[in-house]
């Protein structure tokens, strides 16, 4: 998993509530076996037809969003199944940060596990960025580190993260990374059951 301490990304304001992981990445995309290449199929049932050809309703794919990498949404984002596939998609499109009111469980922990920076934000700051976002030109800077939001115009504010999530990110420690750390009381512990001792 990349490390990331620090992020500064446009913003595309998605101001919809109880985004569900189906949504994110519809099921017909599911098959794939690699864990890249959903990005072209995030959002896909509100960006596109059936017969393929690009929605007029749905602005994500307008230019002046083009490079957005902080999602704004409204509250509950996430909900729905457990599929790992849908924080792949967002992280594949370039989301390396999402702000909601509120997030559903599993998708919290999947997109932190895929390295993506979830942040829950007060209701009336996610409204005033996403309008400011509208006009394709609005950036967020994100410090994990200190732990604060950063606008254009210099308005800074705090935010709360688990710090089992912040450590692993700043790092770039996924499970794996984890486990490795603890190797040398692995190695002990299988030599003493190899020794027969308990």
């Amino acid at each position: 998993m990349e490390a990331i301490q620090q992020h500064t990304g446009k913003v595309y304001p998605l101001n919809r509530e109880n985004v569900d992981t189906d949504q994110i990445i519809p099921k017909q995309f599911l098959k794939r076996i690699e864990r890249t290449g959903f990005g072209e199929f995030v959002f896909y049932n509100w960006r596109f037809h059936d017969d393929g050809t690009r929605r007029s309703d749905f602005d994500m794919d307008d230019a002046k969003f083009d490079g957005a990498s902080v999602l704004i949404a409204g509250e509950n984002f996430g909900c729905g199944s457990s599929r790992e596939h849908a924080p792949w998609a967002l992280l594949d499109y370039g989301f390396r940060v999402i702000i909601a009111p509120s997030f559903a469980d599993i998708f919290y922990s999947n997109a932190f596990k895929n390295g993506i920076i979830l942040i829950a934000a007060d209701e009336e700051d996610v409204k005033a960025w996403q309008e400011k976002a509208e006009n394709g030109d609005f950036n967020l800077h994100v410090n994990l580190e200190n732990q604060t939001i950063k606008d254009d115009s210099g308005q800074e504010i705090s935010f709360d993260i688990p710090s089992y999530h912040k450590e692993k990110l700043i790092n770039g420690w996924d499970d794996i990374s984890l486990t490795l750390q603890l190797e040398d009381k692995i190695k002990a512990f299988e030599e003493r059951g190899s020794m027969g001792i308990s």
